[in-house]
């Protein structure tokens, strides 16, 4: 039951004492006190969670989603403890509180929902609880027939002490059990059952003394976000490779006629690579050749020309006017529209020309561009974070967001946060927020892992992951288990690629149409937000530049690609079926309850989701081998699952409408890659009808 309280004045931090804060001892040590710290406040409060970096950083939840919070509560002695978990959201200064659970060993729970997307804060306070050290031994004493007078009048004067605080019925109440227990001799059965009842020690906790209740030193946060920052199925396209014939620039109106073909295949993230300007000054060629001729488009990543930067639009594509139509029509079929945020300029963009102080100098006078040894990228110069004009640089960068999402744009795919300040990025996504809690960010930093794991505490939305790179059953599961079974699932929202423009996998380069398939049921089904780069995705595009290498030949990041999307062997109405199975059950749009279970073939990877209750179960079967057959007994853990060992169970796969009765936890199955290399199956614990039944036997 959750009840008001009007504020966290009586705040002090947890007991953990340094030497200095110890009472007085041998050796003549003299007690230093705490100024905020009264010696009546006994309970200690520790080992709370989720709370990240001491509290530094917030957790990630979704609207409609529970926050459980569970922390350890104890004090000496053996008197009965209380504590609430309070809560408020950041728009209300009323703060709420529910009641603490004991879970075992000093473990306490306790849990709020979260119903507006924004910022909620979360706190705990505990103390010392009378009237349940009394109802727990007085329980005892009438079991042993050892109720006393005095026993009973401090069970009504704790009560007495209540009703002073409490008003209307609920004093009322109180002062009656109170007259009861001072009755002579003594109360009857039934009035002292009322004194130990649930329902007066539900009264009592509402009302009990808390003058010296201690309350956790940090006040906790959570950032709440919209669903689709927990679910999401993104499809990167460039529109200047959407007209309908070869040789022409497309433009914003040729990419609306290709937003039915992405929704019907069940994406609801269309994401837009830059769309600003593309420089002159050293314009990349064909296949990164610097040394693009006259008509060579370069990349959209080297932003700003004469033409405007990051808050114009490339002129052959439209006008902001043929943008906002876009992004509506988009709308219209279920999808929104992000667009990639990259902080970075051509030579030619009016920030150098206008804001040289925001850029590197060489000791030749000149803009330092950009490097990767031995890769150079004459065409674009990194911003410096460091320059002292640092207020305004940030003051404009923000502008740029605020901009676009003016524009209707409210999901940010953010190009190489990871080599922009981090202070910035805490800065900008806090401000945008603020103003615009339905914003989303997503970073794309393929980098160190705890490079990545800040940039997500530092309130990045999603980020790309490792997953490309992760092929084998022991490194799928090794990660997907650090992704969902550690603290870093409080923070770390992951979206799996496949591929992106800047990654072609040697296992896509050969692994064939198999593979293909393989790969997005991993990544739709392993993760609830995921993405692919297409149309190369569905048409299977696996041309590397040179072996060895990861980029693509004829890359579409320095040329205009003709996609004949309408191939017979695109993978198109495969992808849509996939996407229909993560839209029909809510087990796979949320990554909390991914469980891998055993199976006897290195080259079988067998997982399962489920929701809360169960009403929703599905295990997934892949094959990793893109060439062979491959077979295994797998060995369900039953009771993740819901299901009973003795109880038959139906399993559906979506892919292919098969159904299978199958029963106790060891099954068999056959995956064949050249049909079909994964099996997502619905679990249904019981058969729908007598005519199921029997179709099997």
């Amino acid at each position: 039951m959750a009840r008001q309280s009007k504020d966290l004045k009586q705040r002090a931090p947890s007991h953990d004492r340094t030497k200095a804060d110890q009472p007085p001892g041998g050796g003549g040590e003299t007690r230093a006190s705490r100024p905020d710290q009264d010696g009546r406040q006994r309970v200690v409060i520790e080992g709370v969670k989720p709370e990240i970096d001491g509290g530094r950083f917030p957790i990630k939840r979704v609207v409609g989603e529970t926050v459980v919070v569970e922390a350890d509560l104890f004090a000496d002695g053996h008197d009965a403890l209380s504590g609430v978990l309070l809560y408020r959201h950041d728009s209300s200064r009323e703060w709420q509180e529910t009641r603490f659970q004991f879970v075992t060993n000093d473990r306490w729970r306790a849990s709020f929902p979260l119903n507006r997307i924004g910022v909620y804060h979360y706190a705990i306070r505990a103390w010392i609880d009378r009237f349940g050290s009394w109802q727990r031994d007085m329980k005892k004493r009438v079991a042993a027939d050892q109720v006393s007078s005095i026993d009973l009048l401090v069970g009504a004067r704790l009560l007495d002490e209540s009703a002073s605080r409490a008003q209307g019925t609920d004093a009322d109440r109180l002062r009656r059990v109170a007259e009861q227990l001072r009755k002579e001799p003594r109360p009857s059965a039934e009035q002292l059952a009322a004194a130990l009842g649930e329902e007066i020690g539900r009264l009592m906790a509402i009302y009990a003394d808390r003058r010296f209740a201690t309350t956790y030193g940090k006040e906790l946060s959570v950032t709440v976000d919209r669903e689709r920052a927990r679910f999401s199925a993104w499809y990167e396209l460039f529109p200047r490779s959407c007209a309908p014939e070869p040789g022409r620039h497309g433009t914003f109106t040729d990419c609306e006629s290709r937003l039915p073909y992405i929704a019907d295949m069940g994406f609801d993230v269309l994401y837009l690579p830059p769309i600003h300007p593309i420089g002159r000054t050293f314009r990349k060629g064909k296949n990164n050749d610097p040394n693009g001729g006259p008509d060579s488009v370069g990349s959209p990543w080297a932003i700003g020309s004469h033409e405007g930067g990051h808050k114009a639009i490339h002129p052959e594509l439209g006008t902001i006017e043929d943008f906002r139509r876009l992004i509506r029509k988009a709308g219209d079929y279920g999808l929104e529209v992000a667009l990639d945020l990259a902080f970075q300029c051509s030579p030619d963009h009016p920030y150098v020309k206008d804001h040289p102080e925001w850029f590197k100098k060489r000791p030749d006078g000149t803009i330092q561009y950009a490097e990767n040894p031995p890769k150079k990228y004459q065409d674009i110069y990194p911003i410096d974070f460091e320059t002292e004009q640092w207020e305004t640089l940030w003051a404009e960068l923000k502008r740029v967001v605020v901009y676009w999402v003016e524009q209707g744009v409210r999901i940010f795919r953010v190009d190489n946060p990871h080599t922009k300040a981090f202070c910035f990025w805490e800065w900008l996504i806090g401000e945008v927020k603020r103003d615009h809690p339905d914003v989303l960010f997503l970073s794309e930093a393929f980098t160190r892992p705890k490079v990545m794991y800040r940039l997500a505490k530092l309130g990045f939305t999603q980020s790309y992951t490792y997953f490309a790179w992760r092929t084998s059953k022991a490194e799928l599961t090794e990660y997907l288990t650090e992704l969902t079974r550690t603290e870093v699932r409080e923070y770390f929202r992951p979206n799996f690629w496949p591929n992106t423009p800047d990654i072609l996998t040697e296992q896509l380069q050969h692994g064939g149409r198999a593979t293909f398939m393989s790969r997005l049921v991993l990544a739709a089904t392993l993760g609830a937000s995921y993405g692919i780069y297409g149309p190369a995705y569905e048409l299977c595009e696996h041309r590397a530049i040179r072996p060895g290498s990861e980029e693509y030949l004829d890359s579409e990041k320095y040329e205009i690609r003709h996609w004949p999307i309408d191939r017979p062997d695109s993978l198109r109405e495969f992808i849509g079926l996939v996407n229909r199975a993560r839209r029909g059950n809510p087990a796979l749009q949320c990554d909390d309850s991914l469980h891998f279970h055993r199976v006897d073939n290195e080259y079988l990877i067998v997982y399962s989701k489920h929701t809360e209750d169960r009403s929703n179960v599905i295990l997934v079967v892949v094959n990793l081998s893109p060439h062979h057959v491959h077979a295994g007994w797998i060995d369900l853990d039953l009771d993740v699952l819901g299901l009973k060992p003795d109880q038959p169970f139906q399993v559906h796969d979506l892919l292919t409408n098969a159904y299978y009765l199958w029963a106790g936890s060891r099954n068999y199955v056959v995956v064949d890659p050249q049909s079909a290399p994964a099996q997502v199956f619905a679990v249904r614990s019981r058969l729908r009808t007598e005519q199921d039944f029997d179709y099997y036997l």
